[in-house]
């Protein structure tokens, strides 16, 4: 017979080869002349109305994340189980097979098999059944994708699987239409990456990865023939949940079949079909809370928030979400997995596991914003917690961090023209404009005192203010440049107000937000550790960033993985604030001036690296906080009790949290060579009139 595939014109071979297939149709109970009728009516638009789908299909795969070695994978998202995989690798045997099985002349007919349809149009007219249908690879791909695509609705993907004379007219025409436009080989490849084969596996790859633990191209000719004897009903057949001894009855089938057609020997058939079962089941477990380790969890977290606030993956957050768990993509992340342990091991040692306080850390890499770890005292799981407990997020506002965030008020400051020589002598207690009252108060207004006024009052400038942490040298500094401008420079440097009541002082209050230099505006370690990075980086703001690279299916790197950086400080103001940032952790400004610090420990423990930081305790020690940097990493660490604010961790808890981040800086940069931070000018250390002082 004459193959479809010959020189005849194109409508004239679908009208040819739709009318066969009516007969055929007519014959399973179709009326013949409403098939003809169909035929001729849409055989002339065969080529102008194809699904695009048919020619780029989309079916849904599985998404991975890696961490930042490309290779350790942290966790799999899918909603449905499958990953396309390139045909040359997949074993020969496999490819045999399913030709074997579903159709042995694939290579001869050109989309549709004329010879098949007569074939089974005598054998139903005679009451009989054959093992091999009428409809081809092709046919059963076309059906496959129009069945599977995610941009129809259920109700469409429904109706591409009708047994109706429209419907597989229609099928006939996509496959002939779609032979002339896609080698075998391709067809044949992607019929293999979107077929089902039953216990949750679509696709040869998953399919090989479920049933038998490894990659397609080592499958034995035995696995590859009870692979592809599953696709006729994968549910019902398969040795998972179905009937084995079906399965090793369909087995037989295929190798019968692969003899037939010469691939194999009858010998070799033999010898696999005696092969007892050997089943080595896999299951990939789906989303974060199946992550490789339940450290990692938290991360993985992180990074499926991100991904959620991306406009690149979808105009709204269903569209980014089917995109995360159906689009294929392969995410390497800025995880480094060594850091995340010495973070996680180092947390552990302020608070272990079950305690109801926490000790959450973020470390992040200045100049990028990529997120190394996100460390806490908890497992990522549905018996523990699945609360962002480090960067924040859904009904997790923050915790208060004190005095770090004197920090801004500093910058604020020497932005509007101060110097770090600016000085005041702080009072044990300072009577603001800001209003206040009650314990805090005198009068009508805000009444703020120091901590230990013995070691804190006295004449301050920016250099011991921040270093000893004088709460009345800020208070009085803040309202010297103006609170809103304090706040302000807050949120240029990332801080977020998640709490709404912060959210509305920040917006409509900011002026008289007096306490706010003393960090009573609740903030998430993350958003912590990237204001101060943004310090180390001289200026530079980076959007916080899970990720290093995001590639497609189409093996495309995305440019949403790119850092996203502005710069919103001058470096001479950055480096000023860093200079006086040196004093609280037992460094040295350059130009000498740090005398006294609340972590000075610190410099100890970074071995003459240079390191600067600010501590942080919030009213009654409710929380402790630390954070520290260097040119090349800022760490921040803040102890609370995440579900009961009320729950005071105390003033003992403060060393931990220093010690906790200071030797997670130290153990992570202990193989990176040693980076000072550039001194300020001497107009920003002592202003124009040069270098003055007490």
């Amino acid at each position: 017979m004459v193959s479809v595939r010959s020189s005849q014109p194109k409508i004239l071979t679908l009208v040819v080869s739709s009318l066969i297939a009516g007969v055929a149709l007519a014959v399973a109970g179709f009326p013949a002349s409403a098939v003809v009728a169909l035929t001729v009516k849409s055989a002339s638009d065969a080529y102008l109305d194809m699904p695009s789908e048919l020619e780029m299909p989309q079916p849904a795969q599985r998404s991975y994340l890696y961490a930042n070695d490309a290779k350790s994978l942290i966790a799999t998202f899918y909603d449905v189980n499958r990953q396309d995989v390139p045909l040359d690798r997949v074993a020969p045997a496999v490819r045999d097979a399913i030709v074997a099985a579903e159709d042995a002349r694939f290579f001869e007919h050109g989309g549709v098999d004329v010879r098949s349809v007569i074939r089974a149009f005598v054998a139903n007219s005679s009451g009989g059944e054959v093992e091999q249908g009428a409809s081809t690879l092709t046919m059963q791909y076309v059906r496959n994708v129009l069945k599977t695509n995610p941009n129809l609705s259920p109700q469409q993907r429904l109706d591409s699987t009708d047994d109706t004379a429209r419907r597989k007219v229609q099928e006939i025409r996509y496959a002939s239409a779609l032979e002339r436009k896609l080698s075998k080989e391709e067809i044949l490849n992607r019929y293999l990456n979107i077929s089902y084969f039953g216990a949750g596996a679509y696709g040869i790859r998953a399919a090989s990865e479920r049933y038998f633990a490894k990659e397609p191209a080592k499958l034995t000719l035995a696995e590859a023939a009870l692979l592809a004897g599953l696709v006729q009903s994968p549910d019902s057949d398969s040795p998972i949940g179905g009937d084995k001894a079906r399965a090793l009855e369909r087995r037989a089938y295929v190798l019968d079949s692969m003899a037939r057609t010469g691939k194999i020997t009858p010998d070799q058939a033999a010898k696999a079909k005696a092969e007892p079962l050997r089943l080595k089941t896999t299951r990939l477990p789906s989303g974060c809370v199946a992550a490789r380790r339940d450290t990692w969890g938290f991360f993985c977290d992180y990074v499926r928030q991100w991904w959620m606030a991306q406009p690149e993956f979808g105009a709204n957050p269903q569209q980014r979400e089917r995109n995360l768990f159906q689009g294929g993509y392969r995410v390497v992340s800025s995880l480094d997995p060594e850091t995340q342990e010495v973070a996680q091991n180092n947390v552990l040692g302020v608070y272990g596991y079950g305690s109801d306080r926490a000790a959450p850390m973020a470390v992040v890499q200045p100049g990028t914003g990529r997120v190394l770890a996100l460390a806490v005292n908890r497992h990522y799981s549905l018996n523990d917690t699945t609360n962002q407990l480090v960067a924040g997020g859904g009904s997790v506002v923050g915790y208060q961090a004190g005095s770090t965030f004197k920090m801004f008020t500093m910058l604020a400051a020497l932005e509007s023209g101060r110097d770090l020589d600016t000085g005041f002598n702080a009072p044990t207690r300072f009577l603001s404009k800001y209003p206040g009252g009650g314990e805090a108060g005198c009068g009508d207004k805000w009444c703020p005192r120091n901590a230990t006024p013995s070691w804190m009052n006295g004449y301050r400038t920016m250099w011991s203010g921040f270093g000893r942490s004088v709460n009345t040298y800020f208070v009085w500094l803040e309202q010297e440049v103006g609170a809103d401008k304090v706040v302000q420079m807050a949120q240029r440097l990332g801080i977020e107000f998640r709490a709404d009541s912060d959210a509305k002082l920040a917006k409509t209050q900011a002026a008289r937000w007096g306490a706010f230099t003393l960090g009573v505006s609740a903030t998430m370690p993350l958003d912590l550790a990237n204001s101060y990075a943004t310090v180390a980086a001289e200026g530079i703001h980076c959007q916080p960033t899970p990720v290093l690279s995001i590639i497609d299916p189409s093996g495309n790197r995305l440019p949403v993985s790119n850092p996203k950086c502005q710069r919103v400080l001058r470096q001479d103001v950055a480096r000023a604030a860093t200079d006086a940032a040196r004093c609280p952790v037992g460094d040295q400004s350059a130009y000498g001036r740090c005398d006294g610090g609340t972590a000075d420990e610190v410099a100890g423990i970074m071995g003459g690296r240079q390191v600067a930081g600010k501590t942080g305790t919030s009213e009654y020690d409710s929380t402790a906080s630390f954070v520290g940097y260097t040119p090349q990493l800022s760490v921040a660490s803040i102890a609370a009790n995440p579900d009961n604010p009320h729950d005071y961790v105390g003033s003992g808890v403060q060393q931990g949290v220093i010690s906790a981040v200071a030797q997670t800086m130290a153990t992570t940069l202990s193989d990176f060579p040693k980076q000072n931070f550039t001194p300020p000018g001497a107009r920003m250390a002592f202003g124009a009139g040069g270098r003055r002082g007490r």
